[in-house]
């Protein structure tokens, strides 16, 4: 364990010290496979995040397998650690990480990729997994950024696509029965594992390219394994593994409350939105299971909020069953409920009533775009008549702030949808002062609009889309800005270089491994966090290595071009993309998975209590 000398010379201490309540302790003689599971950020951001708790416990539900976990510690603790030689090690152990029998990494985001390289250098490891041999763990990476993980395939032994509540263990019990049977050596474990649905090991492809950079082939080395990989997924939400308890942290993190997964998925088929697509099909728990796991995680961690998550929570078909089981109990106890984003043509006069009657968060609602032409072409399905219900509904329920989320850069857009954005705000601005139903002696109403720019990415229809250019997105911006003058209106927006290196890192291929290299020992790392991104290093690191980023982010790809995701099978099809993309430029509304199936192809992978029958 770090000594307390160098514990008090960093910030933060309570990040890097471990023996929280509800830490998961075994003895390392019963231990067949042990796991570090690693976040490649802080402990505040990493502990919030529910993938890494659901697995956390998954894997711990085993006897003879103990995961424990690592954070990306902070540049002072990286300088400790250098100067007095420390390898990274794992929070509940204090094992170096280079002990351990795998290695794995959530990849939830691009700009966490040169804090992948960061941790394994503080631990020891070799960055490229060509260089490992026999002493080394096994380093594999998973989450949301693992369907295109050509990027950083160079720099793991295997990725695991999909659902990994199964997926991990069944792994783990291949490296026990190679280990325990002696025919276990780095190159067979991953041919081997290579074979389970749900695993892309990248050294067993070979991709080669034409003259104009794109992608030729994709290639399998051996015959018996898979030519496209798969993804796992959980079939029945009510018999998948939850946790009833988690690790208490001793800091304050981003989100520090119960958080009940309601359901994965969205059958809504926004045309921009990946994980609407990378979760399908649908999959839900039902009320009575949610509200158990509500109490034992409140009885186990006495949290006094609950978060309801889910891409789109207002769709959730028992929704106000759920919350009125939740109130059975909740109110006495003064728990909080939470929800996130809603859906405009789904909040009712009755989910307001109920979120209301508990401390609740201020409402969050997605319009996407300011006009409903652009609405059709992205595949939205509201209208502003909607979002004034819904303000009206807020309102009347004594809400006087309310908070917007837009995009910019989507495909068609026109400088007329960007004023739509800003007359949106002030149509629910009027909204207040015409409803003569509001509460009397409520705050003046407040309008938050946040506006993304617009990045195309892997597994939907605009995955063929150029991004805007830099210079392009900076304008739209500032002109947005210019169009709104009400007091009552606040207006953020993302940075438009994060989003063209997010941009440049979500349709890149195995070349770009280099650049990511090559930054790494340049020193740059934590490139979500504002203090540490530097965009213009990295443009000179792109221009060092011989890329130029606009060929991945602000180029239109062709649609009979081999992409580099189209390794990974997520069941929906690129011909259905390419349907998609086809109807957005006629700006035609395509129907939800209730109301219509419309064959995306997820049925195949089947789920129980899903709206998308198996086939």
């Amino acid at each position: 364990m770090i000594s307390d000398k160098i514990l008090k010379r960093v910030s933060k201490p309570g990040r890097y010290i471990g023996g929280e309540y509800g830490q998961i302790l075994k003895d390392k003689n019963d231990i067949k496979c042990r796991w570090a599971f690693c976040f490649p950020d802080t402990y505040e951001i990493g502990m919030s995040n529910l993938g890494m708790r659901i697995l956390y416990g998954s894997l711990n539900t085993h006897p003879d397998i103990w995961c424990e976990r690592c954070y990306t510690p902070w540049e002072d603790m990286q300088k400790e650690m250098r100067e007095n030689n420390i390898p990274l090690w794992a929070l509940e152990s204090g094992d170096p990480l280079a002990e351990f029998d795998i290695v794995a990494f959530t990849l939830q985001y691009e700009l966490c990729y040169t804090n992948v390289l960061t941790m394994l250098d503080l631990a020891g490891i070799p960055l490229m997994a060509s260089e490992r041999d026999e002493s080394c763990p096994i380093i594999i990476g998973g989450g949301p950024c693992a369907y295109n993980a050509e990027p950083v395939a160079d720099f793991f032994d295997l990725f695991s696509i999909g659902e990994g509540e199964e997926a991990l263990p069944e792994l783990s019990r291949l490296y026990i029965e190679m280990k325990d049977n002696g025919s276990y050596t780095r190159e067979a474990f991953l041919h081997e594992a290579a074979k389970l649905e749900g695993f892309y090991v990248p050294s067993l492809y070979e991709v080669s390219y034409n003259e104009d950079g794109t992608i030729k082939e994709y290639k399998p080395k051996y015959e018996d394994i898979p030519v496209k990989i798969k993804k796992r997924i959980v079939q029945n939400m009510d018999e998948a593994y939850f946790p009833d308890k988690v690790v208490m942290p001793y800091i304050e993190t981003v989100h520090d409350r119960i958080m009940l997964e309601v359901c994965r998925g969205c059958y809504r088929g926004c045309r921009f939105c990946q994980a609407g697509n990378l979760f399908r099909p649908v999959r839900r728990r039902s009320a009575d299971v949610l509200n158990k796991q509500a109490k034992t995680l409140f009885e186990n961690c006495g949290y006094d909020e609950i978060s309801l998550t889910s891409l789109s929570i207002s769709d959730y078909p028992y929704l106000e069953t759920l919350c009125d089981e939740l109130l059975c109990w909740t109110e006495d106890k003064k728990i909080g409920l939470s929800l996130p984003s809603l859906r405009i043509d789904s909040f009712s006069k009755e989910l307001m009533d109920r979120i209301s009657s508990v401390r609740s968060s201020g409402l969050t609602f997605a319009p996407e775009a300011g006009t409903q032409r652009l609405r059709n072409v992205i595949n939205k399905g509201v209208c502003e008549e909607d979002l004034m219900k819904a303000a009206k509904i807020a309102y009347d329920g004594g809400k006087s702030s309310v908070k917007l989320y837009f995009m910019m850069g989507l495909p068609t857009e026109q400088l007329e949808d960007l004023e739509g954005i800003a007359q949106m705000a002030e149509h629910v601005i009027d909204a207040y002062y015409q409803n003569p139903d509001r509460k009397k002696g409520s705050r003046p109403p407040q309008v938050t609009i946040s506006v993304a720019s617009f990045i195309p990415k892997p597994f939907t229809a605009f995955q063929w889309e150029a991004q805007d250019k830099l210079q392009v997105l900076l304008d739209k911006q500032k002109y947005l800005g210019s169009k709104i003058t009400n007091r009552k209106i606040k207006y953020n927006w993302h940075e438009a270089k994060v989003s063209h290196l997010e941009g440049v890192f979500a349709r890149g291929n195995r070349k770009l491994s280099v650049a990511i290299l090559e930054a790494h020992k340049r020193g740059l790392m934590f490139d979500s966090w504002d203090e540490y991104f530097d965009y213009e290093k990295w443009m000179q690191v792109f221009a060092d290595c011989g890329i130029d980023p606009a060929f991945y982010a602000n180029r239109e790809y062709a649609e009979d071009e081999i992409l580099p995701w189209d390794i990974i099978d997520i069941g929906v099809t690129k011909e259905f993309l390419l349907r998609e993309k086809k109807a957005a430029y006629a700006e035609k509304v395509t129907p939800n998975c209730v109301e219509k199936c419309s064959g995306c192809g997820a049925n195949k992978l089947g789920g129980e209590n899903s709206c998308c029958p198996k086939a």
